[in-house]
């Protein structure tokens, strides 16, 4: 059994799917190690496990709207794309969503994963409770307003505390989003204009195959307002429409719907050239009702702190040469500050370097070390669920409440039921 991409084997000696909570209860208080298995989507060990893996498809999934609390239940397996349809069906959304409607809530928000957007958190930053199973299968709440600053530990927990069955979701009133794509933005522009280009709209990526002096392609989504559906205009004052032809800093509007990877068909992308739909529909890079297969790809990402976005940005150029030969596309968002403990962007508004890579392994591994050397001087923290080559004693520097986390982790799972060997090394520093 693999990963998403294929690039991992789990080791597990066995794969487990209760139908029901009391059956995953009794399971996990029997086993010795136990690892939920979410959507797959995940391109190290840290879903792998020595003992049992565990998948929770076979549990109701449940979504329960509570209008009166402008909240919504959901169970752990759901994925984005069918959450975002059944809310926005009664009016409600969430405030982002990440590229790829298909990946698990429970497994996003564990590891981090976010969307794009100045003033938009990670995904987690939406969770208000949490529903887990515990080592000796007790079924523990945590909470926001029970639990306090100990709840910013809980929720990107790299499946460290439990068997997450159930996230309570904040949510927004529905809303509509067009998105337009832009080609040839000018290097240089994000020299001493990266703040402006960045929060012309509610989320904008840039698009990169660290090639030439140019970012390829530039994802403008425009958050619609109720007078602007009507008006033609948008909720983003920031958004540069005075060059000719409707221009974005010197980048042309594209002459057709695009794919962020150059020359592959965009059959599969979400609606482009300014047509309005549905948040769900829009937010996300790819359609909810395309199923991906596995990815004949790896990723990567790098968080480094915003104000360090412009510099960081040309340290990468620097080693373009070696970037791009590996290279499918690089993508680079903005997320706001949080105050989740493991979170990316805990404690400093963020810009997110991504990269899909080729899958070659062997290649790209040098490649990593290269960039990571090249992001050391801004503290960058790669994302949980992505490939990376930082000494665990690195990574656990770059987290102020790295040790607070680990003595959460002790108290929830004394045993070490839940502690992987991903764990081990970079959450309790154990080799």
């Amino acid at each position: 059994m693999t990963n998403w991409a294929g690039n991992i084997t789990f080791r597990a000696e066995r794969v487990d799917r209760p139908s029901s909570l009391e059956e995953l209860r009794g399971l996990v208080a029997r086993s010795g190690k136990v690892r939920v298995l979410g959507s797959g989507h995940s391109f190290n060990h840290i879903a792998d496990s020595p003992g049992a893996l565990v998948s929770l498809d076979g549990l109701p999934p449940e979504i329960d709207v509570d209008s009166a609390a402008a909240a919504v239940r959901v169970a752990a397996s759901v994925r984005y794309g069918e959450l975002g349809r059944r809310l926005h069906e009664k009016g409600y959304a969430l405030p982002n969503l990440a590229s790829l409607p298909h990946i698990s809530v429970a497994g996003s928000c564990a590891t981090g994963t976010h969307g794009s957007g100045d003033g938009n958190g990670g995904l987690a930053t939406s969770v208000r409770a949490i529903e887990m199973v515990t080592a000796g299968g007790d079924l523990v709440t945590l909470s926001r307003d029970a639990d306090g600053d100990r709840f910013g530990g809980a929720v990107v927990s790299l499946g460290a505390l439990g068997a997450v069955v159930a996230l309570t979701l904040d949510l927004l009133p529905a809303f509509d989003v067009r998105q337009r794509v832009y080609e040839g933005l000018p290097a240089e522009v994000l020299d001493d204009r990266f703040d402006a280009v960045m929060s012309a709209a509610y989320s904008v990526s840039l698009f990169t195959d660290w090639r030439t002096s140019r970012v390829n392609q530039v994802w403008v989504k425009e958050r619609l307002t109720p007078a602007s559906r009507s008006e033609g205009t948008t909720a983003s004052a920031g958004l540069d429409e005075s060059e000719a032809g409707g221009g974005f800093f010197g980048a042309a509007p594209a002459d057709g719907p695009r794919h962020p990877v150059p020359g592959v068909s965009p059959v599969h992308c979400t609606t482009q050239m300014g047509t309005p739909g549905p948040w769900f529909e829009r937010l996300p890079h790819f359609r909810p009702d395309f199923t991906p297969s596995s990815g004949e790809e790896l990723q990567s990402e790098y968080m480094v702190p915003r104000r360090h976005a412009a510099e960081a940005f040309r340290a990468l150029g620097a080693i373009g040469d070696r970037i791009a030969p590996v290279l499918q596309i690089s993508e680079i968002r903005s997320i706001a500050a949080d105050d989740l403990w493991l979170s990316p962007s805990q404690g400093r508004d963020t810009v997110a370097f991504h990269f899909t890579w080729v899958k070659d392994p062997a290649a790209v591994t040098p490649v990593l070390t290269a960039i990571e050397e090249r992001l050391a001087p801004y503290g960058a923290r790669p994302h949980w669920g992505k490939i990376f080559t930082l000494p665990p004693d690195v990574l656990r520097s770059r987290y102020e409440r790295m040790d607070d986390f680990a003595a959460l982790a002790r108290h929830h799972d004394p045993r070490g039921v839940f502690a992987n060997d991903y764990v081990e090394r970079y959450v309790f520093g154990r080799e």
